[in-house]
């Protein structure tokens, strides 16, 4: 999987990453990844509350809280099993970054694509994350996990993109999405230094 030709990242993440940062503390990565998945369903729920008369809609996002669940109780297992404890929640600045960007006014469907948009770019530097994870981690339980999760996480980006889509109401969502890729690409010249699934 190419990040480049798949996800349109304009930014890949250098790969020492893993070897300086990552590997040094496996518990910090391991609980900052549990609460990333707990954010997103939780973003997931917000787009039900927000969209409640779409029942694609509302039926796709369902699904995904439950995936994105079973995945915190994955990281929850790995955690108790290594002997770890979950710590406290991570503020992660990179979404903040991001959540700077959406659109706040204009109309209902503006506020929509946005959301989802805002939701397929976490999910894209995810999965981007993740394959870099699973490529240079020198931990093969790890190195299993994370390329599992990969896959699961470009095809949640690909169902945000899609309903971005279906949804636009008029919008041009290619356009916004190039303007959210450009975005993401100056923010994430910042970040590759902590031992976070985004930092």
């Amino acid at each position: 999987m190419s990040e480049k030709t798949i996800l349109k990242l304009q930014l890949p993440t250098d790969p020492q990453w893993v070897k300086n940062v990552v590997e040094g503390n496996i518990e910090e990565i391991l609980t900052d990844h549990a609460y990333c998945e707990q954010k997103a369903a939780s973003n997931a729920i917000t787009l039900i509350i927000q969209n409640p008369e779409m029942n694609d809609l509302v039926q796709e996002m369902a699904l995904l809280v439950q995936e994105e669940m079973d995945h915190f109780k994955r990281v929850h297992d790995i955690i108790l099993q290594r002997g770890y404890v979950l710590g406290k929640e991570r503020k992660d600045d990179y979404v903040g970054e991001l959540v700077k960007f959406m659109k706040k006014g204009g109309s209902r469907s503006q506020q929509r694509v946005d959301r989802l948009l805002f939701s397929a770019m976490i999910e894209a530097r995810s999965c981007e994350r993740f394959k870099v994870l699973s490529e240079n981690i020198n931990d093969a339980q790890l190195s299993d996990f994370y390329y599992e999760l990969m896959v699961s996480e470009a095809t949640h980006y690909a169902t945000f993109i899609r309903l971005a889509r279906k949804y636009a109401d008029g919008i041009d969502v290619d356009t916004r999405w190039a303007e959210y890729l450009a975005y993401e690409a100056e923010v994430i010249k910042n970040y590759g230094k902590r031992e976070t699934i985004h930092g």
